[in-house]
C-alpha cells in the first residue's frame, strides 16, 4: 500500500510537468518545521517513566491543478519522521520511518485530495479534506466529505457539509455500522468586522460501535445533534469572540457499561461548551486572553463507564475534536507528530485537545520589540468540571513562555518553555508528586 502511494504520487508529479503549460497552472506550495525538544513529569511522577527528548521533522507538501477559474484539484502531502527512530524497523516490521540510519523509510501520508469547483453561485469541495466546525471544539481533522457552500451575497453564505466519519463496509451488518455527520452552517456578515456562525450537526449511525473516541465498542444506534454558534466581532484595537454549544439525541449501548445499564440501555446526550475570548492590540504587541467551560460526568472518572442516570452529560468528544490551547495541558506548539513519536499531548486525566469535563482560563501578553522579534507569555488555570476516581479536580496552573524570531527571510526560530503546578488531578494515580515542564526549539519555514 504505501509503494503504491509513492507511485501514485510521482505519477501526479510526472502529469503536472508533462501537460502543457496553456492547460492547467500549476501551484505549489508546503510547510516544513524541526523541533528539539524535552517533556519531563507529564504523569506527575518523579519516576522518568514517560520523559521524553526526540527531535522530530514534519514536511508538507502541497500541489494544486488549476484547471480554469472554475476547476482544480487540490492535494497535500505529508512526511513526519523522528531522528533516529529504528523502532518499526528492529520490531521486523516494514521501515516506514525514514528518519533512521539509511534514511529509505516510506511514509508519504495523503493528508488531502480533493475537487474544487464552482457551479452557479455554489462552490463545491468533493474529497478528503479539512472539516473545522466550533473552532475544533467539535471538529478540526482532515476526513472524506463534501461541501457545498451557496455564496447568496457578500453578507450571506449557507455551507452544507457530509463528512464520512466511518465506513463500516459491504453487507447489510456493516452498513449499519456506517457514521455519517450532516452539517449546516451558515455564516451571515453582519458588518466587515461582525460575523455570525449558527450551525446544526447531526451524527447518525444504525449500529456505532466503531464510533472514533471515548465510546468505541460501547454504541449501538446513535442519533446525536448539536446546536451551536461562534460569534466573532472586532472594534478597533479590540477583537472578541464567543462559541456556544449544545449536545442533544440518543445512543443506545452495544455493551452493558455497569449494573444500571444494560446492553440496550438508550443513554440521553446532555453536554454542552461554552468559550470566549479577546484581544487588544497595542501596536507593538498585545493583550489576548480566553476561557472555556466543558461539563463533565456527574458519576467522575474519565472513562465514560458510569451514567447511573442514563444521561452522558459530559461535553461529549471523538477523535476529530482537536482544539490547541496550553502548552502542556492542552497539546500545544510540540504536540507530538503521532505515529512513532514519543512526545506526549498531555498530562494524565487532562483533557488535552479535545476540551471535556474542564474549567481554563488563560491571560497573556505579547510584545514585539523589533520586527523580527516576538515574546509571548500566557499564564492558564485549570480544573476539572467534575471530580474524576480519585476524588481529585485542580489541575493546576501553568506558564508558558515563547520566543519567535526570523533568522533569515523566511526561516523562523521558535524558543518554547511551559512549566505546570500541577494538582493532583493532573497525576495518574491522584497523588501528584512532582510537576511538569517542556522546553523545545523549532524550525519552520513555508512557501
Amino acid at each position: 500500500m504505501k509503494k503504491f502511494t509513492v507511485l501514485a504520487l510521482a505519477a501526479l508529479l510526472v502529469v503536472a510537468f508533462t501537460v502543457p503549460a496553456f492547460a492547467l497552472e500549476n501551484i505549489f506550495g508546503g510547510y516544513w518545521h524541526t523541533r528539539f525538544l524535552t517533556q519531563k513529569n507529564f504523569d506527575g511522577d518523579n519516576t522518568g517513566a514517560v520523559d521524553t527528548r526526540e527531535v522530530n521533522t514534519r514536511t508538507r507538501l502541497y500541489y494544486t491543478a488549476k484547471l480554469n477559474d472554475n476547476l482544480k484539484l487540490v492535494n497535500k502531502f505529508e512526511m513526519d519522521t523522528v531522528w533516529g527512530d529504528r523502532r518499526a524497523t528492529v520490531a521486523g516490521t516494514n521501515p516506514i520511518n525514514y528518519g533512521d540510519a539509511g534514511a529509505d523509510g516510506v511514509s508519504i501520508e495523503i493528508k488531502n485530495t480533493y475537487a474544487d469547483f464552482n457551479v452557479g453561485p455554489v462552490n463545491f469541495l468533493v474529497g478528503v479534506q479539512n472539516f473545522k466546525l466550533g473552532r475544533g471544539f467539535i471538529v478540526d481533522d482532515d476526513a472524506s466529505g463534501m461541501k457545498a457552500i451557496w455564496k447568496v451575497n457578500d453578507g450571506l453564505y449557507l455551507p452544507f457539509i457530509w463528512k464520512k466519519d466511518v465506513e463500516g463496509g459491504a453487507g447489510r451488518d456493516a452498513n449499519e455500522q456506517d457514521i455519517d455527520s450532516y452539517v449546516f452552517a451558515p455564516i451571515i456578515m453582519l458588518s466587515k468586522d461582525i460575523k455570525l456562525n449558527p450551525y446544526i450537526a447531526m451524527i447518525h449511525s444504525e449500529d456505532g460501535r466503531l464510533l472514533p473516541g471515548a465510546l468505541l465498542g460501547a454504541v449501538d444506534n446513535l442519533n446525536a445533534t448539536v446546536f451551536g454558534i461562534d460569534f466573532d466581532a472586532k472594534m478597533g484595537a479590540a477583537s472578541l469572540w464567543f462559541t456556544g454549544i449544545m449536545q442533544t439525541g440518543t445512543l443506545t449501548t452495544e455493551v452493558a457499561l455497569n449494573a444500571d445499564l444494560p446492553k440496550g440501555a438508550e443513554v440521553d446526550l446532555k453536554g454542552y461548551l461554552l468559550a470566549a475570548g479577546g484581544k487588544f492590540d497595542f501596536g507593538k504587541g498585545d493583550v489576548h486572553g480566553q476561557v472555556f467551560f466543558a461539563t463533565g460526568e456527574e458519576s467522575g472518572g474519565t472513562t465514560n463507564t458510569a451514567y447511573g442516570d442514563k444521561e452522558i452529560n459530559a461535553y461529549f468528544t471523538t477523535s476529530s475534536t482537536t482544539y490547541y490551547w496550553a502548552e502542556i495541558l492542552g497539546g500545544g506548539v510540540f504536540d507530538g507528530l503521532g505515529g512513532g513519536s514519543a512526545a506526549l499531548t498531555a498530562p494524565a486525566y487532562s483533557c488535552g485537545v479535545a476540551p471535556s469535563n474542564i474549567l481554563a482560563a488563560n491571560l497573556g501578553v505579547t510584545v514585539k520589540p523589533m520586527d523580527k522579534l516576538s515574546i509571548t507569555a500566557d499564564l492558564w488555570y485549570a480544573k476539572l468540571d467534575e471530580d474524576n476516581a480519585f476524588g481529585e479536580d485542580k489541575l493546576g496552573t501553568e506558564l508558558d513562555l515563547r520566543v519567535t524570531y526570523k533568522l533569515i527571510e523566511g526561516l523562523n526560530l521558535d524558543i518554547v518553555g511551559a512549566y505546570l503546578w500541577a494538582g493532583d488531578a493532573a497525576s495518574a494515580d491522584g497523588k501528584n508528586d512532582t510537576n511538569p515542564l517542556e522546553f523545545g526549539t523549532q524550525l519552520s519555514l513555508s512557501f
